[in-house]
């Protein structure tokens, strides 16, 4: 049995903990708002961008295309792009991305697909770095948060486009977590390189078929023109989703250390309590013996 300093001593604790995980709640709250806001408008250009694109391919009079759209013919080497957090206490988001990161892997490389990996965020690269870390092409962090930036997807899409470029991969995929709810994160794929091409969410299934639309100059240029900033677009939207996600979880995890907290106190109290009133109970009796026995 714990003494009453010792009790004492481990609610203050608890206690101390509790505001720590719930002013980190009310931050991620804060911060939610604006971060779902700028996900779900990031998403209507997303699928436009594909709609376009998709127009543009049906009416290109190119056979084989850009390389950005068809591939290079080959599927070999595939570059995962990896989306996690460069902080913890966010719940199962990183350990959602990591396991389908390293399910990715596994299932490429029993089709004798050789993998590389681009890490965006520091807590799966570091998770992965053992098993992984020689398969690495890069490591960026700082770049997700309530700030994303497009200079940012730019910046990645540079480093996809000239490894793609300089005969390094032969498809590239982007994994990330997607916002659904405060309390849902949906683990996603979407393939960057070669590029996907179609109407989207937003759109029904035969739109960007049946809108008919006078490109100028020729489609087979623009495509060359829209590739580039196709890639960076996909790339800013997941960075958005991830953002978005990441604040979601944390929240939520928060909120659940919070009330946890808050019952882990209860408890110890209700234990406190009772010791408290079992030392009192014995110091009277040991009062009373003594006073009989004189």
């Amino acid at each position: 049995m714990p003494s009453l300093k010792d009790l004492k001593t481990r609610i203050n604790s608890v206690k101390s903990t509790q505001k720590i995980t719930s002013a980190m709640k009310m931050v991620a709250a804060a911060k939610l708002r604006r971060a779902q806001e700028a996900a779900e408008q990031g998403r209507p250009y997303a699928d436009r961008m594909r709609q376009v694109m998709a127009n543009l391919v049906t009416k290109s009079h190119g056979v084989d295309g850009p390389a950005l759209l068809v591939g290079n013919g080959k599927s070999d080497i595939h570059l995962l792009v990896v989306m996690s957090a460069d902080r913890g206490l966010c719940g199962g988001f990183n350990g959602s991305i990591t396991r389908q990161t390293r399910s990715e892997v596994s299932l490429l490389r029993s089709e004798g697909k050789t993998v590389k990996l681009l890490m965006v965020g520091r807590k799966s690269a570091d998770a992965l770095r053992r098993e992984l870390g020689e398969v690495y092409l890069d490591q960026l962090e700082g770049i997700q948060g309530t700030s994303v930036s497009f200079a940012d997807a730019v910046s990645i899409g540079k480093i996809i486009r000239n490894g793609f470029e300089a005969g390094e991969f032969d498809v590239c995929t982007v994994i990330y977590n997607k916002f659904v709810s405060a309390i849902t994160q949906e683990v996603t794929l979407a393939r960057l390189i070669p590029a996907e091409v179609g109407p989207g969410e937003a759109a029904s299934a035969n739109e960007a078929s049946t809108v008919n639309y006078d490109y100028e100059p020729e489609e087979d240029e623009l495509l060359a023109n829209l590739l580039p900033r196709n890639i960076s677009t996909q790339l800013f939207n997941a960075l958005l989703e991830s953002s978005a996600s990441e604040l979601a979880a944390r929240m939520t995890a928060m909120d659940n250390a919070t009330r946890n907290a808050g019952d882990l106190i209860d408890r110890l109290t209700l234990v406190y309590n009772r010791s408290r009133q079992a030392t009192i109970t014995k110091e009277l009796i040991e009062i009373i013996s003594g006073a009989e026995a004189v």
